[in-house]
């Protein structure tokens, strides 16, 4: 109830009564019962309301007679449930072309099926004959019909335009192996302030749901990140609890971001006594999106508003994989967030193996670039490296990679004053390391694509 009230504040209303009733079934014509009804119609003569919202999503036939039965004196009454109240902070916020034909889409199949209530002071014309004997009424709803269902034909080949221009600048993203980090979360889980204090983007905050609506990456450099420098960091618009289906297809544009980033860190808002199902609703949402099984960092934002001890919460995250608990407001934690976010990247690279030719010495700086090296020797036959990198640079020196039979070719012995006498103690020494290098290489790529280089 308190996260409506917040909603209902969001999209500018004033909450003045409130009231709920629990149901095994929800009836099919009123959704609540009829004594219900009753008290609703009560809170609205005694508050002077114009406008009930419901914390779920009614049929059009319920809005329709919820309306009709809520009427006091001729005056009419908005009937708004979760999804439209949501709708409209959604076109509040849209800022962006991309933003604003999401969230009109969304709207347009929204009131597709409700086109009846816009007419109803047209039904006692509408007439009871057949065809070319219907009233008014009747015709200019199937005039309106036709118009929304052409514009959202409309809106949904724009948005797949928006898609095939997304998909274009993820491939040329990938061309420059820069990674991509997004930022998930529940809605004012405080995505935006971490996102500013990491790469001081500018980003608009706001202590309000869906301040965020329209992503924006930012390129950045964080001091720590070896491998990896620069990455692209995207703020996407936050989730919430009973996300609107409607919603989540018609922003699948700004979705298939989430679903094609590298790491995502996934923002809670600890201080929050909802965090536990906050953490579930953003889940259940990523898994429709299938980006459930990505990399994920958990952030615990907000320690600096957490009822207890900061030192103890940053304990407890630092006990638990890939988790840790800062204050992007303060900055507090920020500093184990990009250690994290670092071995995390590295986590992604994959092991590699190669005896690089000298005439390809043209291929060095890009390796030196975007790898950890463990070995780097100049011998007479090629530049030998052992260590890993990134997909593309593994795929780069495929035709280089050295095989188990090429062992004998790339350890060169180490002769003693006398020639016809090797060091054969020195040469198995060589050999144990590299078997170790090479068995921590791929223990630390497992569940990744590995390379046999």
């Amino acid at each position: 109830m308190s996260e409506l009230q917040e909603l209902c504040h969001t999209a500018g209303l004033e909450v003045l009564a409130t009231t709920y009733q629990r149901l095994e079934t929800p009836n099919p014509v009123t959704f609540v019962g009829s004594g219900k009804v009753s008290e609703i119609r009560s809170l609205l003569v005694c508050y002077e309301c114009n406008t009930v919202v419901f914390d779920c999503e009614l049929s059009p036939s319920q809005q329709k007679n919820l309306e009709r039965k809520l009427a006091k004196d001729k005056q009419v009454v908005n009937v708004l449930d979760r999804t439209a109240l949501i709708l409209d902070i959604f076109a509040q916020h849209a800022k962006t072309r991309e933003g604003k034909l999401q969230v009109e889409l969304a709207l347009n199949q929204y009131r597709l099926p409700r086109l009846t209530r816009l007419w109803t002071h047209l039904e006692r014309q509408s007439g009871a004959g057949g065809v070319g004997l219907r009233g008014p009424g009747e015709t200019q709803i199937e005039s309106d019909r036709r118009l929304l269902s052409s514009r959202i034909s409309q809106l949904k080949g724009e948005l797949e335009d928006v898609r095939s221009h997304r998909a274009r600048q993820r491939k040329k993203r990938r061309q420059f192996e820069v990674p991509v980090v997004s930022l998930v979360g529940y809605t004012n889980a405080g995505k935006s302030t971490l996102l500013n204090a990491l790469t001081n983007a500018g980003v608009l905050v706001q202590d309000s749901l869906f301040a965020t609506l329209d992503p924006t990456t930012r390129r950045c450099r964080l001091p720590g990140l070896h491998v990896h420098p620069d990455i692209l960091m995207t703020d996407t618009v936050g989730f919430i609890q009973k996300l609107p289906t409607t919603l989540v297809a018609a922003f699948r544009a700004t979705l298939e971001e989430i679903a094609a980033a590298d790491i995502l860190l996934h923002v809670v808002d600890i201080s929050s006594p909802s965090s536990e199902s906050q953490q579930k609703a953003v889940m259940e949402v990523l898994r429709e999106i299938g980006a459930a099984e990505k990399s994920m960092i958990t952030v615990w934002n907000k320690i600096d508003r957490f009822q207890g001890n900061t030192g103890s919460i940053r304990l407890k995250a630092a006990q638990i994989d890939k988790h840790v608990a800062v204050s992007a407001a303060t900055g507090e934690g920020l500093q184990d967030l990009v250690y994290i976010l670092g071995e995390t990247l590295s986590s992604l690279l994959v092991p590699i193996e190669a005896l690089i030719p000298y005439n390809r010495c043209d291929l060095l700086p890009r390796i030196h670039q975007y790898s950890i090296l463990d070995v780097e020797d100049y011998r007479p036959d090629g530049i030998y490296i052992l260590g890993r990198s990134t997909d593309n640079v593994a795929l780069l020196l495929a035709e280089y990679r050295v095989t188990e039979d090429q062992e004998s070719l790339y350890f060169v012995p180490v002769h003693s004053n006398d020639k016809n006498n090797i060091d054969m103690r020195q040469l198995e020494d060589e050999k144990e390391w590299k078997r170790l290098a090479k068995g921590r290489h791929h223990q630390g790529a497992s569940g990744n694509t590995t390379y046999s280089l």
